[in-house]
């Protein structure tokens, strides 16, 4: 018999200890990783030391399926951590809004009982019920009438915002069970089975198919592919970022292992410590590729199932190796959205799936930018595709970031309800209007102490003046400057003329202060984020 939640056990519940129980999951996760790891030396042991004959081959075969047994139940740990993990987001959500109604009954001076009953105070409830018919002919009964009146709007609206408490809870609660209860029922023997002859997608295949092909798989054959061919499905887009989740961390190791560069595998590792991370939001790795600089792409929150989602595209020298600067503002995106609105759920997605320029002339090519505006496109489809539900998404570009966001939006189609810039060199448009998303719905800030705002059209002169001075002379000569209207790559998004939407940004927020704690930018994003138009305007 399942137990409904209710506001007594709300009010008492602890959404840390099911981070905890979490995180035991994400421990057993790595016990199975050890032990696929300790059979697949057996394996190659006894293939070397008895590589023919029936019993030999009956031997490897079952050394191989106990391996890919173990890696199943890695996959289940995980998935059961997600949707544990899940439930804790929720329950913080419903506690905060809990609160929020609990303290509006205080200042009204209402009582809420043990079983979440709310109740006038015994001064206002005797009003309200008293048999005598009031004289309206005096001051006092009308002020008794009209503080009555308001006292029982209070009511009416602390008992809906505890009921809305109690239903996040709820609701959170029979997601969380139904998806145990389906792990319950992967049996690790139907493994064995394969994909059954379940065709593939095209490697070409638009985000929509593949989703499509996807939700015709059973659970088996999700499993199955899961396991044996993660690389591929940890880079499908249209696949849910759950499952890409689960196939990227069973790649993780084996890049790690592979990978020759030190940096690259220090990267690597850091990467890994923040998956495993108890103290942190649930992470969620949907793509992963150690070649060159290094690409990523991870959300906090699942943004398959949220309400709203920002998708952060970062600029000039992002890479695996500076992966902890750009997650943490995501991050801090997702934990403020969560502190300004906990009605609804949000999540944020790093989203670094392309060459970053790491110096100053490559930046001045718009190449990067067209491969990675082409990258962004098909992810976001696959965004859209994979989607529970209608869902609210944001694409926010700073840096050179803000150029590929330009360059994806300058065609039809981009999945994207808002469009926000972030102290950038230009969009690759000289209007508003060249990018395919109403005006309304595109924002832009660049803060006064933005060394970028200055760099010339031609960059070409600014080159000119680094090699006569350096960059920091250079860039401190642009900064004595008016701002200019024309950047690198086009209309400055941030100037009236262009046509943007712009939001108050930090004096002293340089190039990469928008999301310190109290900017007002922060505030901004997010709000954007959450889809609220009164943004206040610069």
């Amino acid at each position: 018999m399942v137990t409904a939640v209710t506001y007594a056990r709300l009010r008492v519940t602890d959404p840390q200890r099911w981070r905890d129980v979490a995180a035991t999951w994400r421990r057993w996760a790595d016990h199975a990783a050890r032990w696929a790891a300790e059979l697949t030396v057996c394996l190659r042991r006894v293939r070397r030391a008895w590589s023919s004959g029936t019993a030999a081959e009956a031997a490897g075969c079952r050394l191989d399926a106990l391996r890919r047994h173990a890696e199943l139940f890695r996959v289940l740990c995980w998935e059961a951590d997600q949707a544990i993990s899940e439930f804790a987001e929720a329950l913080d959500r419903a506690r905060a809004l809990l609160s929020q109604a609990l303290r509006h009954a205080a200042g009204c001076g209402l009582f809420v009982d043990d079983d979440g009953a709310v109740r006038l105070s015994p001064a206002a409830d005797a009003v309200s019920a008293s048999p005598e018919p009031l004289d309206w002919g005096t001051t006092t009964a009308v002020q008794d009438s009209a503080r009555a009146a308001v006292a029982r709007g209070a009511v009416a609206r602390v008992t809906a915002d505890i009921t809305a408490a109690v239903r996040v809870a709820g609701d959170a609660d029979a997601t969380a069970a139904a998806r145990l209860s389906a792990l319950a029922g992967v049996a690790a023997d139907r493994l064995a089975a394969g994909p059954a002859d379940a065709p593939l997608p095209p490697c070409d295949a638009p985000a929509e198919v593949t989703r499509r092909w996807w939700d015709g798989l059973t659970v088996a054959q999700r499993h199955w592919l899961t396991v044996t061919r993660p690389t591929w499905i940890g880079s499908l887009d249209g696949v849910p970022a759950s499952f890409r989740d689960l196939a990227n961390r069973l790649s993780l190791p084996g890049l790690r292992a592979a990978e020759p560069r030190p940096q690259v595998r220090a990267a690597l590792d850091a990467l890994g410590d923040r998956l495993a991370d108890p103290g942190r939001p649930r992470a969620y790795l949907i793509r992963l590729d150690a070649a060159a600089e290094g690409r990523a792409v991870i959300a906090v929150g699942d943004p398959d199932h949220t309400e709203h989602v920002l998708v952060h595209v970062p600029g000039m020298a992002a890479g695996l190796s500076s992966l902890g600067g750009d997650l943490g503002r995501a991050e801090r995106v997702a934990a403020h959205a969560a502190q300004r609105s906990s009605a609804t759920s949000a999540a944020t997605v790093l989203w670094l799936d392309y060459d970053a320029p790491d110096f100053l002339p490559e930046a001045a090519s718009a190449h990067p930018a067209r491969d990675g505006a082409h990258r962004l496109r098909r992810f976001q489809a696959g965004l859209r595709a994979g989607h529970d539900g209608p869902s609210h998404v944001t694409v926010l570009g700073h840096s050179y970031g803000s150029l590929v966001v330009g360059r994806a939006a300058s065609r039809p189609g981009l999945a994207a309800d808002d469009l926000i810039f972030v102290g950038s060199p230009g969009v690759g448009a000289d209007s508003v209007h060249e990018l395919g998303v109403p005006a309304a719905r595109v924002w832009s800030s660049t803060s006064r102490s933005d060394p970028i705002q200055h760099l010339a059209v031609s960059p070409g002169s600014l080159a000119a003046d680094m090699a006569a001075g350096g960059v920091l002379p250079a860039l401190a000569w642009s900064a004595l400057v008016h701002p200019a209207e024309e950047l690198w790559h086009g209309a400055n998004p941030s100037d009236p003329e262009f046509g943007a939407r712009r939001f108050v940004s930090p004096p002293d927020a340089g190039h990469s202060g928008y999301w310190d704690p109290g900017s007002p930018a922060l505030d901004a994003i997010t709000d954007i984020m959450l889809g609220k138009r009164d943004v206040t305007p610069r």
